[in-house]
């Protein structure tokens, strides 16, 4: 087994779509299934709203919500997958990494982990 990446709670990443990237601060959270993108970000990025949708649970209630395909660059690692789109604007971080990315990166989450260490 290959040695796993250690995250945060809170890391930096990059977004690309075509020539186009963003470094971003995210929030890595455990406890999403999909990772989730600010409209405005999505937006300014330039991805495709996709055909597909997905009933999201949070804490504001159940919401429907259209998905965007991008790719992501968390420390050396390149994902690509679909994130929800959101207005985030009024949370700290625009980007919440989820499950889906999680898994693909095979990473372990430490919250004891300072911020980019």
């Amino acid at each position: 087994m290959s040695e796993r990446v250690v995250l945060g709670l809170i890391e930096n990443i990059v977004l690309l779509n075509n020539n186009q990237e963003e470094k971003v601060t995210a929030r890595i959270d455990t406890g999403a299934t999909t990772s989730s993108i600010d409209l405005n970000l999505a937006e300014k990025l330039g991805l495709k709203v996709s055909d597909k949708e997905k009933i999201v649970k949070s804490a504001s209630g159940i919401e429907k919500r259209h998905m965007v395909f991008a790719r992501v660059k968390i420390k050396d690692l390149m994902i690509e997958d679909y994130f929800t789109l959101a207005d985030r604007h009024h949370m700290t971080y625009s980007v919440l990494i989820g499950q889906n990315i999680l898994k693909q990166g095979e990473f372990i989450v430490d919250p004891l982990k300072e911020e980019n260490q």
